[in-house]
């Protein structure tokens, strides 16, 4: 069967009444999670968990990926009218955003943002529709070494690219790494990092830690920097409309974003916050109205947003190809998969093709809802923003407190969802990066497993972990990831004394 023919019969799945629906609760709540700040699409996705456990794979997978997208278009809200990004990819946005709300043209760079996501999340997903499959494909002749090689490059890609420094992103890396360790060796069963306590033995839930460290850690952060009880918001005027001029200066930037975005989001680049910057310096080295950028230029909105959206397609691809995610959201989409008892990888779109195209397909609808949803109710989005915030971050808190305590009914997950939110808190407040955490913890026994079958298929060789063509050419990768940054460094420090 061809991907065409796949993608229409994924359609049919989509398109009944039960997906359609949550569908439309998955745009929904992406939108909300996006436009208010400090909830971004990985909380939502982890508190959301537990309440799926109850429908099927299909539905559940589509909310997800609903909420996915949607958080991307709602971050822009809260980006340009209150200059505070509701998700990290919306960051670029506020600058020329919200200028351009102080000039009154705040329903320009809502539409701009609205439509530019709209039409980069269709032409990355129909890419991701043809990508995924094929790289599947090639993946099916990858070797437990390649896999591990290729492990090893994501960690150290998302580990050094995000946050102030190299260390402090190696820093999140290993605290990830480490939690991964906690309980019982699946291989040998021998207990590690336990330190006694019977709790631990079956290891630390993934989702507990995860909403600990975004929902508990957040609001802690928040608790102890915020003085007042809302946000001052800049009024918006007249409609979410753009004019004849402001299309013609989006159009090209939406397809430069696109194409920036979706490459950058299959490869373990650490997020959407790389994309976002370099379509904004593109946008402002190709624009023929340069003395506008800073000043509220509409390219400085349409070309990140653009590549905030394609990235978020483009990650989906080594998800669901490989089983590598490379950001957080995408780290907890797994999760999802897993709970379910369905591993993404090569063989996915052979086991539960169905799901996968019924997925994929429900890419293409959500983008359409979320331009419906945007564009008219914009207004009542903003209306959000007017919840205090004591009472937003407290009930957070609460509901993932519930969460960790549901998950085994145990007072232990407790303690460790109150441990991880202190880490959160002080990750926020000296500027550690905590997506490197996120998939240290996922993929750490990944990496650990497909180590040691390498290992024992060659009877104890370790040159077996690096005797194919792939995990050289993947080492090579790995040392000049490394390398570079320090050459970098080393010359800005010697240009600099000069």
């Amino acid at each position: 069967m061809s991907n065409i023919e796949s993608l229409l019969n994924g359609f049919a799945g989509a398109l009944t009444l039960t997906n359609l629906m949550f569908g439309l609760i998955g745009t929904i709540l992406g939108t909300l999670v996006g436009v208010l700040p400090g909830i971004g699409p990985a909380l939502a996705i982890a508190l959301l968990l537990p309440i799926t456990y109850t429908v099927s794979p299909a539905s559940a997978l589509i909310m997800f990926a609903a909420i996915y997208y949607g958080a991307m278009y709602g971050g822009s809200t809260t980006s340009i009218l209150l200059n505070t990004p509701g998700e990290s990819g919306s960051v670029m946005t506020a600058l020329e955003g919200h200028q351009m709300a102080k000039r009154g043209r705040a329903g320009a760079a809502l539409a701009t943002a609205a439509i530019g996501s709209f039409v980069a999340g269709t032409i990355a997903t129909l890419i991701l529709a043809f990508a995924a499959p094929s790289l599947a494909g090639w993946a099916i002749a990858v070797t437990a070494a390649d896999y591990f090689a290729l492990m090893l490059v994501a960690f150290t890609t998302v580990g050094t690219l995000l946050g102030r420094s190299m260390l402090r992103g190696l820093a999140s890396l290993g605290v990830g790494l480490t939690l991964g360790l906690v309980g019982s060796d699946l291989q040998s069963g021998a207990v590690r990092l336990t330190f006694g306590n019977l709790h631990a033995i079956d290891g630390i839930e993934t989702v507990t830690v995860i909403v600990s460290l975004f929902a508990i850690g957040e609001a802690l952060y928040i608790a102890g920097r915020a003085k007042n009880t809302g946000w001052s918001i800049i009024p918006m005027k007249g409609k979410a409309l753009m004019t004849r001029e402001d299309w013609k200066r989006s159009w090209r930037p939406w397809l430069r974003g696109t194409a920036i975005g979706f490459p950058l989001g299959v490869i373990p680049a650490g997020g959407s916050e790389i994309p976002t910057f370099l379509s904004y310096a593109t946008e402002k080295k190709l624009s023929k109205n340069k003395d506008e950028f800073g000043k509220g230029a509409i390219e400085g909105v349409a070309g990140p947003e653009a590549a905030n959206n394609a990235n978020a397609a483009g990650a989906l691809v080594p998800l669901l190809a490989l089983g590598l995610p490379t950001s957080a959201t995408a780290a907890v989409v797994l999760v999802a998969f897993q709970s379910y008892n369905i591993q993404p990888g090569p063989l996915l779109f052979v086991t539960n093709a169905d799901i996968v195209w019924t997925l994929i397909a429900s890419l293409f609808i959500g983008n359409t809802l979320l331009l419906l949803l945007n564009l008219p109710f914009v207004r009542v989005w903003v209306r959000l923003l007017k919840i205090p915030r004591p009472y937003l971050f407290s009930g957070i808190t609460c509901f993932a407190l519930m969460g960790a305590y549901v998950a085994n009914n145990a007072i232990f997950d407790l303690w460790i969802a109150l441990g991880v939110g202190i880490i959160g808190f002080a990750f926020r407040r000296f500027g550690v990066p905590i997506t490197p955490l996120i998939i240290g913890l996922i993929l750490g026994p990944m990496a650990e497993l497909q180590m040691r079958r390498s290992l024992q298929i060659s009877s104890g060789d370790v040159s077996a972990l690096y005797g194919t063509t792939l995990s050289k050419v993947l080492y090579l990768i790995l040392i000049m990831v490394v390398i570079a940054p320090l050459i970098w460094n080393f010359k800005k420090k010697f240009a600099n004394k000069k």
